[in-house]
């Protein structure tokens, strides 16, 4: 994408945002800074409808960037030597087109309101698009209550490149009580598993749930995924690839060795 359309773009976005919250236009310099106003307002936006034309600008700059940044597929994941279902791939999940992808949410799950946090809950809704947000708070309106740690939730993928989002809420690791922040971990991978193959989707990758501001030891929560992934694997027989998806190079090491690369 140009950064002259870019910056254009964000410009007629920002400004509407600004108006519906009568917030003065930001005084700043480039794409750049605009797209930090950006992320910041569509974080801490309310669930509500907006103009189609705004979706219509949002979504072309969404889709602008996504292909700036470029698509990855099942096809560019490692095929574990385990198990040819499962594979393991490095790198931003908002980028890889599968059929659905899991994002650690909060019992709320409607994102994440702090501007620009480095979490994968926002880093979905932002590049979802404002979309994602509503249909989040229309499931927790029906539903009437707040998301049970080791529950989840299908949604649409809209902006991203995987047509489903799972949104499944990971224990926050407590030290005094290690089995039941297992037993919660499993279950959110379960939940996803099964919320995956009840909506026929062949393709779901994992974020590491439950590692971020949760707090739970990333090399057990590993072991608490790979072997939940495997045994729901072999006990269902689901033709479906499970995709373990990490950032940092720490994960990836943890992940390499369970997974017998």
């Amino acid at each position: 994408m140009l950064e002259s359309k870019k910056e254009a773009l964000l410009s007629e976005l920002v400004a509407q945002l600004c108006a519906e919250r009568n917030f003065a236009f930001p005084q700043v310099q480039g794409s750049d800074e605009l797209w930090q106003h950006f992320r910041a307002l569509v974080n801490t936006r309310q669930p509500a409808p907006i103009s189609p034309f705004w979706l219509e600008k949002q979504d072309e700059l969404l889709s602008g960037l996504l292909a700036q940044a470029g698509i990855s597929s099942l096809d560019d994941a490692a095929v574990s030597p385990l198990n040819p279902r499962i594979r393991l791939w490095q790198g931003d999940i908002t980028r890889l087109a599968v059929d659905g992808i899991v994002n650690a949410a909060n019992s709320q799950m409607l994102g994440c309101w702090q501007p620009g946090h480095f979490c994968i809950d926002n880093a979905i809704h932002t590049f979802a698009g404002v979309q994602l947000r509503l249909e989040c708070a229309q499931l927790m309106q029906a539903q009437g209550h707040e998301e049970p740690t080791g529950h989840a939730k299908i949604t649409g993928g809209y902006n991203l490149p995987a047509k489903h989002v799972i949104h499944t809420v990971g224990p926050i690791y407590n030290p005094a009580l290690p089995d039941i922040g297992k037993y919660k971990l499993m279950s959110s991978y379960l939940q996803c598993l099964d919320m995956a193959q009840e909506n026929g989707l062949k393709s779901l990758a994992f974020c590491c749930i439950s590692t971020g501001v949760f707090g739970y030891p990333k090399g057990p929560a590993a072991k608490v995924a790979v072997d939940t992934v495997q045994r729901w694997l072999k006990a269902t027989q689901a033709q479906m690839d499970v995709v373990f998806n990490v950032f940092g190079d720490e994960d990836l090491q943890i992940y390499r060795r369970l997974l017998g690369f």
